[in-house]
Parts: C-alpha cells; structure tokens; sequence
C-alpha cells in the first residue's frame, strides 16, 4: 500500500463503522455489476463482494477479528432473517403437509448424497480423515456445519468456508441446472435451495415465489436437523 493511500486509510480504520460500510458498498457495486452483466447468476453479487472486500482487507493489512469488529451488525441479521423464511412455512403448512411423504424421500436423498460424495472426493484424493469430516456437513447453513464439524473432530473453519462457497455456488447454478432438466415447479426449487444450505439461493426463490420460500425454509431446517443427527452416528460408524 502506497505512502498516500496509507496516510488516508490510517485515521479511516479506526472508524467503528467502516467496514459495515464497505461491505454494504461492496454489495451494492455487485448488485450493480450484475444487473450490468443482464442479471447473470455467474456474476453473483454476494461472491462480488467477498472478492472486493477481501482484496481491500489483504491491501490494507486488516485482520479478520478488527473486520468483524466493524461489520458484526450484519452477522446478527443472519438470525433474525433465517428466522423469517419460517413466515412463508407457516402460511403455507397445509400445503407442505400433504407432500411430506415426498418431501421426506428428496430430504433423505439430498442429506446422504451431499455427505457421501463429500468424505468420498476427499478419500479419492487422498485428503485426511480431518478433511474428510470437515466436508461431510458441508450442505447445511454455516452455523449448524460447525457445530458439526467440531464435534465430529472437522475443522470448523474450514466447514465453515466450504458451506459457504457451496452455498454461492448453489445460488448460481441451482435453478439453471433444475431448468435444463425442465424442473418448473417453485416447490422443488425452494426445497432444492434448502437442502443444499444456500441462504442466498433460499432468498432468491423467496423472491420469485412465495411458496417456493416456504419449502426453502422447510428444506434449510429438517437438513440441518438430519444433518446434525446423521453425520456424527456415520463418523462414529467410520471409527
């Protein structure tokens, strides 16, 4: 970092603020760059903005506790939003009732499937058992992954980051690969959304489809559930 830059980012980073406001512009400068790129999935603004503010972070020599410092404010809105997804299931419970035998197939299909393949390409690849239990509950909403992750004896912080770039990844392919298989209804997107743990591809569907929202929040919920349950009785079975 130059001799200018530093002699103006040094008085700025001691502002409480700051980087509440960098992360909010660097959200928006990714929603702007979408809508620039004619609303692409690829040029995901939530992953925008991961580059921008990490580039910034690296450039300023910011550490990550003096970051979260500035920008917790949008860490306890996870809470209060992941709790709101559950007002679209409560309108729509009648109608996730009468599908629960199916829902219950695609949770199941889903959880195994995300777990195996996960402890199977690190096994292919030579990865260690660390590794390997670090990505068995790498599908599920990043809070409950790491709670897993470390009681299964993973690596929280590397669960952590898999959950989320599986989550980003989800939000960008999940309904273009759903599509091409001629998969229309707003029901299996949302549930497709939550089974993968994607909060970002959940809050795309919750703003297209209002029951689509609730099956994306029934889908974030009983996979975390099954996840949390299954995953250490299949660690303690590896043992």
């Amino acid at each position: 970092m130059s001799a200018t830059i530093r002699h103006l980012w040094t008085p700025l980073s001691t502002t409480p603020l700051l980087w509440l406001v960098v992360t909010l512009a660097a959200y928006a400068g990714g929603r702007w760059m979408q809508r620039a790129c004619g609303g692409s999935p690829f040029a995901s603004p939530v992953l925008i903005a991961i580059l921008i503010v990490g580039t910034i972070m690296v450039s300023t020599g910011t550490s990550y506790d003096t970051y979260f410092a500035g920008a917790q404010f949008i860490h306890f809105l996870l809470g209060p939003v992941t709790v709101a997804l559950a007002v679209p299931l409560a309108e729509n419970f009648a109608l996730v009732r009468r599908h629960i035998s199916s829902i219950g197939l695609a949770l199941l299909a889903g959880s195994l499937t995300s777990v195996i393949s996960g402890v199977g390409i690190v096994w292919l690849l030579g990865g260690s058992r660390s590794v390997a239990l670090s990505m068995a509950p790498k599908a599920v909403t990043t809070p409950i992954a790491m709670a897993v992750s470390h009681q299964i004896g993973g690596v929280p912080a590397l669960t952590a980051s898999l959950a989320i770039l599986g989550g980003i990844l989800a939000a960008i392919i999940g309904r273009h690969m759903l599509a091409r298989f001629q998969i229309d209804d707003w029901r299996a997107h949302g549930l497709a959304a939550g089974v993968a743990g994607s909060g970002i591809a959940a809050a795309q569907v919750a703003a297209i489809d209002e029951i689509g929202a609730a099956f994306a929040a029934l889908g974030i919920g009983l996979n975390g559930l099954l996840t949390a349950l299954l995953v250490p009785l299949l660690a303690a079975l590896w043992r």
